[in-house]
C-alpha cells in the first residue's frame, strides 16, 4: 500500500469514528423515517398529478364526443340544403375529431395503468414506511434504555469510587478517634495517680506537704504497729 493510500486510510478511519461518536442513532432513525415519508409524499403527489391530467382528458373527450354529435347535424342540414362540399367537410371534420378522441382514449388508457402502477407502489411503500415507524420506535425505546442503565453505571461507578474515598476518610477518623481517647485515657490515668500535678508545678505545695506528712505518719503508725506485734 502507498503512501498516500495509507494516509487516506488512515484519515477515513478517524473521520469514521468521529462521525460515529458524534452520531445520535435517535436522530438518525427519525431523519431516515422523515426522508421515507418525504418519498411516500412525492408518490401520492404524482399519483394526484395523473388522476388530474386523466380527468383533463376525459373532460376534453366529452367536449370533443358532443361536437362530433353537432357535425353530424351540421352535414345532415348541408345535405338537406344541397351542399354536399359542406357535408364533405362537416364530415372530414368528424374523422379528425374520431382520430382526436381515440388518441386521448389511449392517454386515458395510459394513465389509467400509470395511476395503478403508482397505486401499487404507493401501498408497498406505506406498509414499509408503516413497518419501519414501528421498528423505530422499538430501537429508539431500547436504545433509551440502555443508555439510562449505562448512565446509572456510570453514576454507580462514581459513587463506589467515592464511597471508597468516604470509607478511607471514616478510617483516618476512626484511627485519630482511637489515638486521642488514649491520649485521653493516658491522662486521665496521670491525673489520678497526682503525676500530672506533680508534672505541671506545685500548685499549692500546702496540700502537697499535707499529703506528705499523712503519708510519713501512715509509714510511722504502720511501723509502730508491726514493732509491737514482734514484741509480743
Amino acid at each position: 500500500m502507498g503512501l498516500l493510500a495509507r494516509i487516506s486510510t488512515v484519515f477515513k478511519s478517524k473521520i469514521n469514528k468521529i462521525v460515529d461518536q458524534m452520531e445520535n442513532p435517535q436522530e438518525t432513525l427519525d431523519y431516515s423515517y422523515e426522508k421515507q415519508l418525504e418519498l411516500l409524499q412525492n408518490v401520492r403527489r404524482n399519483i394526484t398529478n395523473v388522476v388530474t391530467s386523466k380527468k383533463r382528458l376525459e373532460l376534453q373527450t366529452v367536449k370533443l364526443r358532443n361536437d362530433l354529435a353537432k357535425i353530424d347535424d351540421q352535414a345532415r342540414e348541408a345535405l338537406r340544403q344541397g351542399r354536399e362540399d359542406l357535408a364533405r367537410v362537416a364530415l372530414e371534420r368528424k374523422v379528425q375529431l374520431e382520430q382526436q378522441i381515440q388518441s386521448l382514449e389511449e392517454q386515458v388508457s395510459g394513465l389509467n395503468q400509470e395511476q395503478e402502477k403508482l397505486a401499487q407502489v404507493e401501498n408497498r411503500l406505506r406498509a414499509k414506511v408503516e413497518a419501519f415507524r414501528t421498528k423505530k420506535e422499538v430501537i429508539k425505546a431500547q436504545y433509551s434504555a440502555s443508555e439510562a442503565q449505562v448512565k446509572i453505571g456510570e453514576a454507580m461507578t462514581g459513587l463506589s469510587e467515592e464511597m471508597a474515598d468516604v470509607g478511607m476518610a471514616i478510617e483516618r477518623a476512626e484511627r485519630k478517634t482511637g489515638e486521642m481517647q488514649a491520649r485521653a485515657s493516658a491522662i486521665d490515668e496521670l491525673i489520678a495517680t497526682g503525676i500530672l500535678e506533680d508534672s505541671l508545678g506545685e500548685k499549692d505545695s500546702v496540700e502537697a506537704e499535707l499529703k506528705r506528712m499523712q503519708a510519713d505518719g501512715r509509714v510511722e503508725d504502720e511501723l509502730a504497729r508491726l514493732k509491737k506485734e514482734v514484741s509480743e
